[in-house]
């Protein structure tokens, strides 16, 4: 007689929805933060890239297959895009503590589909495709000296980039008897964040979450 793992046929009573939302942290990878290093070498290092922080929020809805597995597909609001800071050097200007911050901030709704593998009691590896489509794209520049802005802008940059992006999601995670999930994950944008492609650059984000089943 043939043992097989038991198999669950997904139903009104076993399809559980769920919230979840955390922290992001995002920045930009590929030709476009080379440049961005190149800035940083000629300017003496008054120039820094930084990962922008954000956060992302959204439902999901748990499927069971089988004992170990789970598809989960979701829609999440997630905040993108990187930041820049440095100091105005200048032999005139340094006595002023010129500084600048540029942050693109790129707003998206993504869409992953997730498969979840349990491989321990509540321990669980994810992986799969994702859909991100752009709400709004602005960048806000900010400056000061002696510690007090004097310039905080945004300018809008929807028309540079592009409207939909396509990654795939990965982590892991732990889910309680209660509902309760704690995860980390990153996603990896395979499409270039700008229309034409020319900065030849993608997202990537790190995020981690915390959610819960009902």
């Amino acid at each position: 007689m043939l043992l097989a793992a038991p198999f669950y046929k997904a139903s009104a009573q076993n399809i559980k929805v769920g919230i979840k939302g955390g922290f992001n942290a995002a920045n930009w990878e590929g030709n476009a933060m080379n440049n961005f290093q190149s800035i940083v070498q000629l300017s003496n290092g008054y120039v820094n890239t930084e990962m922008r922080p954000g956060f992302h929020a959204g439902a999901f809805l748990s499927v069971p297959v089988t004992s170990f597995l789970t598809i989960e597909p979701g829609a999440y609001y997630s905040q993108k895009g990187i930041r820049l800071t440095g100091q105005l050097s200048s032999q005139t200007l340094d006595f002023l503590d010129v500084r600048a911050t540029l942050t693109n901030r790129a707003e998206y709704v993504d869409v992953p589909l997730l498969a979840k593998f349990f491989v321990a009691d509540g321990f669980h590896i994810y992986g799969g495709p994702q859909m991100s489509f752009l709400v709004s794209n602005k960048i806000n520049v900010r400056a000061g000296a002696f510690g007090i802005n004097v310039l905080n802008t945004n300018i809008n940059f929807d028309n540079q980039i592009r409207k939909t992006d396509v990654g795939l999601v990965g982590g892991v995670g732990y889910r309680f008897a209660n509902g309760l999930n704690l995860s980390g994950g990153y996603d990896y944008g395979l499409n270039t964040v700008d229309k034409g492609g020319n900065l030849n650059t993608y997202n990537r984000v790190i995020k981690v979450s915390m959610g819960f089943e009902f």
